[in-house]
């Protein structure tokens, strides 16, 4: 017979690995950021083809994620997790080997595929995996720490890797990593999947959503380039919508569909999102600014300014660990509100910027903050969002939350960026840009005031409350055995 006290460490080590997995998704999203000067010299990147190293991973991303998420339902998530983390390693290892643009942003593109039929299948394990309430919290609290920080560790790993070995190496970091991620799997993690229902795929609603995302989340990003009022993205956004459209109408004739509305009836579920896409468009451009602000005002070589990241990574997953116990304690709503609040507040904090500052007059203080907000928000609104799901659909409910969540930063790292740029323009004094990025700031907080409202109107108070009394329920029965 097998020992339960193994089985249950055995979870902890399958959560490390799904966490390791996840934090090189995020990772890679920003890793790569301190490195495109290095990659454009070295590629032969024209200027407005460099963004593109970037936004190619997140238009796969983004568009795809849904589409991992059914397939990690119907095809066995284990199976679907193994084969993005495969093809995340291959992609990365010709990302490195690339010789022209073409082939880089290729690569990056395929990536992005990969990682968005890893994540939610590595979401979807841990959700089925632990069981809802205190375990639950707890295995969600290491997750949200470890996902949160990734975006402050790429910068910093970016910067080091790019100095010391060279900018290859911010690719080649992934390779040994999935190939030994998926390779452990099998030992760790059990096959799980959708076995009710109709086990059929909606190979129209598949096209649909992710031709939809995809084409959204490339007019975002190429928006500022093209112009928003431009006839590409005007035709791209309408273009988009129609597809969208047609989604919902193909969903609700569909007899086993791709993402059935009914769950969106719960009405938490619904605010979760709502909540995360306002996360993603809040903080995912508050870490570019920073950056931008580190190398074009203050002066920072790429090594200082990743570094500098470092207490804001370590705050997220500090207060991370702590959300997950004080959610257990006071429900998922409260502290999400909390987060949001802190998020507003550090944001406009970084909007009084300035040109002679300094980062512990102007970076630290600001960044410690929202760093916390990062912590008390993600992993709440992680747990919201797969909360009361059934467990064959919990691998819709977690691409449902990194969909926005990644939807949410290309749409505002769009807008922030036309609002910076309408104030720069191709400007490289430093005034100017400070300027810039004070206002995208300051409209950054717009949004994690957005959030707030949508925490304390879309989340039910009632599903919060049994979350906390499932979680003391589970914590007495652990106690008696």
């Amino acid at each position: 017979m097998t020992d339960p006290s193994d089985a249950r460490d055995k979870r902890w080590i399958a959560l490390v690995l799904l966490c390791v997995a996840q934090f090189v998704v995020v990772l890679d999203a920003s890793i790569v950021n301190v490195a495109l000067p290095t990659i454009g010299e070295a590629l032969d990147f024209t200027e407005g083809n460099l963004p593109w190293v970037v936004n190619a991973y997140v238009l796969t991303f983004g568009g795809f994620l849904l589409l991992g998420g059914r397939m990690a339902d119907l095809l066995g998530r284990r199976r679907v997790f193994m084969g993005g983390l495969i093809l995340f390693a291959i992609a990365s290892l010709f990302g490195g080997l690339a010789t022209n643009s073409g082939q880089l942003i290729a690569a990056r593109a395929v990536q992005g595929l990969g990682a968005a039929i890893l994540s939610p299948a590595a979401l979807s394990i841990v959700a089925t995996t632990f069981r809802d309430g205190a375990e639950r919290n707890k295995a969600l609290g290491v997750w949200g720490a470890v996902a949160g920080s990734g975006g402050a560790a790429g910068v910093l790993l970016g910067g080091v890797l790019t100095e010391t070995l060279g900018w290859e190496w911010v690719l080649w970091v992934n390779v040994p990593i999935g190939i030994a991620a998926a390779a452990i799997a099998p030992s760790l993690i059990a096959e799980s999947r959708d076995e009710s229902g109709v086990r059929t795929f909606d190979a129209a609603g598949a096209v649909t959503i992710t031709a939809g995302l995809s084409i959204l989340v490339y007019a975002l990003v190429d928006a500022n380039a093209a112009g928003w009022g431009s006839t590409q993205t005007i035709g791209l956004l309408a273009l988009s919508a129609l597809l969208l459209i047609a989604f919902v109408v193909v969903e609700r004739r569909s007899r086993a569909p791709l993402v059935p509305f009914s769950i969106f009836r719960i009405r938490t579920i619904t605010g979760a999102n709502v909540a995360g896409l306002l996360i993603g468009a809040s903080l995912f451009s508050m870490f570019f600014f920073i950056s931008l602000y580190m190398q074009q005002v203050l002066g920072y070589s790429p090594i200082r300014a990743g570094l500098s990241y470092l207490p804001l990574a370590v705050s997220i997953i500090l207060s991370a660990g702590i959300a997950s116990q004080l959610v257990t304690k006071v429900g998922f709503k409260p502290i999400l509100a909390t987060g949001m609040v802190l998020i507003a507040a550090g944001l406009v904090w970084f909007s009084q910027i300035s040109v002679d500052g300094t980062f512990l007059s102007d970076v630290l203080g600001p960044s410690l903050l929202a760093a916390v907000g990062l912590g008390f928000s993600f992993v709440p609104v992680t747990i919201a969002a797969v909360s009361g799901v059934p467990d064959h659909e919990q691998g819709l409910a977690s691409g449902l939350i990194n969909t926005s969540q990644q939807v949410g930063g290309a749409l505002g790292l769009a807008i922030l960026a036309a609002i910076s740029i309408s104030v720069t323009g191709s400007s490289r004094d430093p005034v100017v840009l400070t300027e810039g990025f004070q206002d995208a700031f300051l409209a950054g907080a717009g949004f994690a005031v957005l959030g707030l409202l949508a925490t304390l109107f879309l989340i039910r108070s009632a599903d919060s409350r049994a979350h906390v009394e499932l979680g003391g329920g589970e914590v007495a029965v652990e106690s008696e055995g």
